[in-house]
């Protein structure tokens, strides 16, 4: 087993950090680019260990937009899954049309060879197990379809596998070079499995339409985001779910629909403003080309999330990029 390497930019010169950053998680995980929120404050340290065929990697940063994208799968001749421990803060994590939000505890598996993305508006910290697609398809049949899908890591196997990366890495920080079996990596891969299996086992044909059909609310949403009507009385209608229904789709993710729509919103938003093509057009203007439809109330949300009024981040971005 190898030692702990650690790597941080906090050493670096504020306009070389994003950079290294993204040469660092690249060579850590899989190629990417983080979009931090402020790059002028951003700093991350990182923390990796390989154990047998997998690795781990701690990684913490200020708040960003982490996108794995089609032309860093083009490049990758590698294929993995990335089982992502959130260890502080929260994080929303997409793939393949699905979206997880995880909290302490909580983790999520990503497939290497699909674009993903992941977002927090606070610093993060996440445990990253990388391990070879081989290693887990053959413990676990159709793993693919687990991806981007909330493990909750405070009950059942999801918890007992939580709370043994939780330990292991500690251990790790405070032990150093502690001994480990040439098949440790097998018994981890083997809970992590497990894990998975039990869960997807006890998927009933309800809860996989419920998955199917929280799939579908969102892809209505995405379409129909830049209409100021859009409500959940309006989705519930279109989609012939009663009000009830819709909303006990979101429960799991702790997220009203009305904080989906705002917080989708809110994103696509910073996106614009912080795009350079984009700055003939005033910050009204996006807001209203995204849903909204009041501009003292869309700078007062925008700032609640952000810390900054919109023109104030427009401004950070474009002067940094």
């Amino acid at each position: 087993m190898s030692q702990l390497q650690t790597f941080s930019t906090t050493a670096l010169p504020p306009h070389r950090r994003v950079d290294y950053w993204n040469e660092l998680a690249g060579n850590a995980l899989t190629q990417l680019v983080s979009d931090p929120l402020d790059r002028r404050a951003f700093s991350g340290h990182l923390t990796r260990i390989e154990v047998g065929q997998i690795s781990l990697a701690e990684l913490y940063s200020d708040p960003a937009v982490v996108r794995h994208c089609k032309h860093h799968i083009a490049q990758s001749h590698v294929a993995r899954f990335f089982l992502c421990l959130q260890l502080d803060g929260v994080s929303i994590n997409r793939q393949q049309g699905r979206e997880a939000l995880l909290r302490y505890g909580d983790f999520t598996l990503f497939d290497s060879t699909r674009p993903y993305e992941v977002s927090f508006t606070e610093p993060n910290r996440m445990l990253v197990v990388c391990i070879p697609h081989d290693e887990l398809n053959r413990r676990v049949p159709n793993l693919e379809a687990a991806v981007a899908l909330r493990m909750p890591g405070d009950n059942g196997l999801c918890g007992l596998l939580a709370s043994f990366l939780c330990n292991f890495w500690r251990q790790q920080h405070t032990e150093g070079d502690m001994y480990l079996p040439p098949r440790f990596s097998d018994a981890l891969l083997d809970l992590i499995a497990s894990a998975y299996a039990a869960h997807m086992r006890g998927w009933t044909n309800e809860s996989s339409m419920a998955v199917a059909r929280r799939e579908q609310v969102r892809s209505y949403i995405e379409d129909h985001l830049h209409d100021p009507q859009l409500t959940p009385g309006r989705i519930a209608a279109a989609l012939h779910l009663s009000s009830r229904r819709l909303h006990q789709l979101f429960e799991a993710d702790q997220e009203t629909v009305g904080g989906y729509i705002l917080r989708r919103r809110l994103e696509e938003c910073a996106r614009a403003i912080a795009d350079a093509s984009q700055r003939g057009r005033t910050v009204t203007e996006i807001a209203f080309r995204h849903g909204f439809n009041n501009a003292s109330h869309f700078g007062r949300v925008f700032r609640e999330r952000y810390g900054v009024t919109p023109s104030e981040y427009r401004l950070r971005s474009l002067s940094t990029s």
